[in-house]
C-alpha cells in the first residue's frame, strides 16, 4: 500500500472494531518494541541523536484551541520537527504487516505514521511510531521521554501545511497494560501520540519492558508557505 492509496482512508465506525482489535494485537501482543529488528538490540546510551534541521515554517497559529472545531484536511505527514529536543526528520509510512501486525520502522532514524488512522490534525489519534536505540546507539526518539506538557509538535503534510501540537502529558507503561484504545482511539478532537519503547531493558529477551507514549493536541495549522 502507498501512503494516499485507499488503505491509508480515515477509518469508517464499522470497520474501527477491527482496526482496534489489529493495534491491540500489536500494542499487547508484541509491544510496538517487540517485534523483530524493532529499535534493534540493546546499545549502551551514550548521548542524544541531533538530526539537522529540515527548514519548516514557523509556527505561527492561524487556528487556536482544543476541540473537534479545529482540524487539517486529510494530507499525508511527511516531516516531523521538535524543537524542545532539536528533532526534525522525515517520515515513513506504516501498514499492516501479512499476519495483521503493524509495521515498524526499518530505519532507527527514521519514525513512521500509521496510515491506517487519521492524519495528523484530523479529528481522532494520529500515531507515530520510532526507535529509542540500536545497536549503533541512540535512534530518532531516544530523547522522546524527556519532553513535558507545553513543548510544541510540528508535523509537516504533503499539502504544504503545518499542523502544531501541544504535548499535553507523557506516560510510560508496561507492555502487558499498555492502553491500546486511548493511543489509537478518537475521543473526538484532533490528537496525535509518540510512541517509542522505554522503561528497564530485559538483556535476556534484548527488548525493553515498557513504553513511552507522548499525547498531544491539535493548536493550529499553519497554511502552505505561512
Amino acid at each position: 500500500m502507498t501512503p494516499d492509496n485507499p488503505g491509508g482512508a480515515p477509518i469508517a465506525p464499522g470497520h474501527r472494531g477491527r482496526w482496534m482489535a489489529l493495534a491491540v494485537a500489536l500494542l499487547l501482543v508484541g509491544g510496538a518494541c517487540l517485534t523483530a529488528g524493532l529499535f534493534g538490540s540493546h546499545h549502551p546510551l551514550g548521548g542524544p541523536a541531533h538530526p539537522g534541521t529540515l527548514g519548516l515554517p514557523s509556527t505561527v497559529p492561524v487556528g487556536e484551541g482544543h476541540g473537534a472545531t479545529l482540524t487539517a484536511a486529510r494530507s499525508v505527514p511527511t516531516e516531523l520537527h521538535i524543537p524542545a529536543i532539536g528533532l526534525a526528520v522525515s517520515l515513513a509510512s506504516l501498514g499492516l504487516n501479512a499476519d495483521g501486525t503493524v509495521e515498524v520502522p526499518t530505519d532507527a532514524a527514521r519514525p513512521g505514521w500509521f496510515r491506517l488512522g487519521p492524519t495528523p490534525g484530523q479529528s481522532g489519534s494520529a500515531v507515530i511510531l520510532g526507535h529509542v536505540d540500536s545497536t549503533a546507539g541512540p535512534a530518532v526518539f531516544f530523547e522522546l521521554r524527556s519532553l513535558a506538557p507545553g513543548d510544541v509538535v510540528d508535523v509537516g503534510l504533503a499539502d504544504g501545511v503545518t499542523a502544531v501540537f501541544d504535548v499535553t502529558s507523557v506516560a510510560m507503561y508496561l507492555k502487558a497494560d499498555f492502553p491500546a484504545d486511548q493511543v489509537y482511539g478518537s475521543s473526538g478532537t484532533s490528537e496525535l501520540q509518540l510512541v517509542t519503547c522505554g522503561g528497564t531493558f530485559d538483556p535476556g529477551t534484548g527488548h525493553y519492558l515498557s513504553n513511552i507514549v507522548v499525547y498531544s493536541s491539535l493548536v493550529a495549522t499553519i497554511p502552505a508557505g505561512g
